[in-house]
């Protein structure tokens, strides 16, 4: 029952027989024969099928509600098993928002350091991203924003508040003074994040609070791509000081900091409203509590 309700879980999130299929390691026709196996067990018709796949019907919007805290509930069942007859171990899934990667690393060495039999794989995803992955069971946890945008049902850990510099060559005007205001940005070149990252929504607000529309030429959704424009041209980019300052040591290039309008957004670790955790999940959520930034 739990392999085929894992079947309905991958379906709801990849709307395609083969893709949700492939994500699970099966073929579609064993994919295709668990789900009706599944709605022979309970009765009713839960997906809507046609030349493709058409949705999922009301009983089985509720059925995957149920579904998610059958497969989860189960999975914490066996991690603490597992932990109680091994010790704290097994594997983490961690999405984090690009800009808040280098917190992810030090979040999963100083974890592992204290618990070396537990493996994670980290991903870089956007904020909405990793909310979805959240309902979806794909991931255990993540890092994003804590008070920027909704986050509906979920545990959270600050890890840092958001402070923001631009990043520009030596001989660049910004380069030569202080801290830059927002209004002096109007008339840059920049290159940001693209529009569907919470962190050049964020920014946006900013250039709107300090009355000025800068257009970004160039648009990215890696923090790496725009460090490489302003290397190699006449760019500008703004980024979180403690990304900038990794992606740009050894580099010739200057991080200046820029004037903050409003309280700065707050990043931390989120994970779903579900309780008791499991012993590796209790172990990353004090782990993070221990690694929040002080208050500057």
């Amino acid at each position: 029952m739990i392999a085929k309700l894992e079947m309905l879980i991958a379906l709801a999130r990849e709307k395609h027989f083969g893709r949700a299929a492939e994500s699970l390691g099966l073929t579609q026709p064993t994919l295709s024969a668990g789900i009706r196996h599944l709605e022979e067990q309970l009765g009713v018709k839960l997906v809507i099928r046609g030349s493709r796949f058409g949705g999922l019907t009301p009983e089985g919007q509720r059925a995957l509600v149920r579904a998610r805290q059958i497969v989860g509930d189960t999975r914490r069942l066996r991690d603490e098993m597992r932990s109680s007859r091994e010790g704290l171990s097994g594997h983490l899934r961690l999405a984090v928002i690009p800009t808040a990667l280098t917190w992810a690393s030090r979040l999963v060495t100083s974890f592992t350091a204290r618990h070396p039999n537990v493996s994670f794989t980290v991903l870089s995803r956007a904020s909405a991203e990793i909310l979805s992955m959240l309902d979806d069971l794909e991931i255990d946890a993540g890092i994003s924003y804590l008070d920027n945008e909704p986050l509906g049902r979920v545990t959270t850990r600050p890890l840092y508040r958001e402070s923001y510099t631009v990043v520009c060559r030596p001989d660049h005007p910004f380069a030569s003074g202080g801290p830059v205001g927002w209004d002096a940005l109007g008339s840059a070149r920049l290159c940001l994040l693209t529009p569907d990252m919470q962190n050049r929504r964020i920014i946006n607000r900013h250039f709107m609070e300090a009355g000025v529309g800068p257009a970004a030429l160039i648009e990215s959704n890696s923090t790496v791509a725009l460090v490489a424009n302003v290397l190699h041209g006449d760019w500008a980019t703004i980024l979180p000081d403690d990304l900038a300052r990794f992606l740009c040591e050894g580099k010739p290039l200057a991080v200046v900091p820029l004037r903050e309008l409003a309280p700065a957004p707050g990043v931390g670790l989120i994970a779903p409203h579900q309780e008791p955790y499991t012993p590796v999940l209790t172990a990353l959520l004090a782990e993070a509590e221990g690694l929040t930034a002080p208050a500057s």
